[in-house]
């Protein structure tokens, strides 16, 4: 489904924890299509919080795109999580 959700990520490469704003284009019980301001690898981990809920997975990049003047296109799985993780009904 296309939405703009805003989210926050946090994750760890090479140094310090990182912590970046970003928002969804589309969401799915499964995943999303992520924006966001940084560039993130295919396969790197990391945690998503969704702003609205407050609700926090772990998630993956398993795909990534182009980078677009609103930032990079990531398609991002979600381990587990809750069925209203996106706080709307899909």
């Amino acid at each position: 489904m296309n939405s703009r959700v805003p989210v926050t990520i946090e994750w760890s490469g090479k140094g310090p924890l990182r912590f970046e704003a970003c928002f969804t284009r589309v969401v799915s019980g499964y995943g999303c299509l992520l924006v966001s301001p940084a560039e993130l690898d295919a396969k790197q981990r990391f945690r998503l919080t969704n702003v609205s809920t407050r609700r926090s997975a772990d998630a993956v990049v398993v795909w990534k795109g182009v980078k677009r003047p609103d930032g990079w296109d990531l398609g991002v799985e979600l381990a587990s999580t809750e069925l209203d993780f996106w706080g709307i009904e899909l």
